[in-house]
């Protein structure tokens, strides 16, 4: 069995003469927390729903969860949890109406359901909350509560587009508490972000730009390799000489 979560060989996407994501080549080991970056144009959210099987890649290969992103979509699906900024929770529903709908739809039986429901409120101190609506709830709660019913059928990966933003910073530190306990747990975890901090949390991180990764290392090398104080400076020397600079 494979120790690799993803593994990318010349994946492509093209919209008609336009090539989005260009032959991009990529492995991430499992438990690990990857970070994915790029500016407004550069690739990577097309990229990020080839892999979770949301976009037929024009060209190319990749596994995810060791099954194949062309012939194995239903599979793929099944293995993994998704949270983008627009989270997808229902406001309409109450705390706890939201992490019950969602065990269904993640095929998990009542007891387990009814199980993962108190375990959840009780780790996000949201007992209290549980019979209020979504609505009612602080962003920075929301996004703790959608990233954790994201993971709550067990998933082997969880894709995270852009998970904190708009929350202030302390709020951004306990939501990556929680990406560490999930690491920890085995769960792999691939994360694009804006906030070049957060790519210093990562274990390794890949910017896209173009199209193309242009590099991919740890935080600390890339800093060795670009001369660069932080991974800002890095993005920036990369970012610097985008064609394509639109979303």
């Amino acid at each position: 069995m494979s120790d690799k979560a993803i593994q990318t060989r010349n994946l492509t996407r093209r919209f008609g003469n336009f090539v989005a994501v260009n032959a991009i080549s990529f492995e991430v080991d499992k438990g690990e927390i990857f970070g994915f970056l790029g500016a407004n144009g550069a690739g990577k959210t097309t990229a990020m729903r080839m892999l979770c099987g949301l976009l037929k890649p024009t060209s190319g290969e990749a596994k995810v969860a060791g099954y194949d992103i062309f012939t194995q979509t239903e599979k793929v699906k099944s293995r993994i949890g998704y949270m983008s900024q627009k989270f997808s929770l229902y406001e309409d529903l109450t705390v706890r109406e939201n992490i019950r709908f969602y065990g269904g739809i993640y095929g998990l039986r009542n007891a387990d359901i009814r199980r993962k429901t108190d375990e959840l409120l009780h780790k996000l101190e949201l007992t209290k909350e549980a019979t209020q609506l979504v609505s009612a709830l602080p962003l920075g709660w929301k996004q703790k509560l959608s990233f954790s019913i994201a993971i709550l059928h067990d998933p082997s990966i969880v894709f995270l587009d852009e998970p904190t933003g708009g929350v202030d910073p302390i709020t951004r530190r306990q939501f990556w508490d929680l990406i560490y306990e999930a690491a920890d747990r085995g769960v792999t975890v691939f994360v694009t972000t804006h906030y070049m901090d957060e790519a210093e949390y990562c274990g390794r991180v890949s910017i896209m730009v173009d199209g193309r990764i242009e590099a991919l290392d740890t935080p600390q090398r890339l800093r060795e390799q670009y001369h660069a104080e932080n991974m800002n400076d890095v993005f920036l020397q990369l970012a610097r000489g985008a064609v394509n600079q639109n979303a």
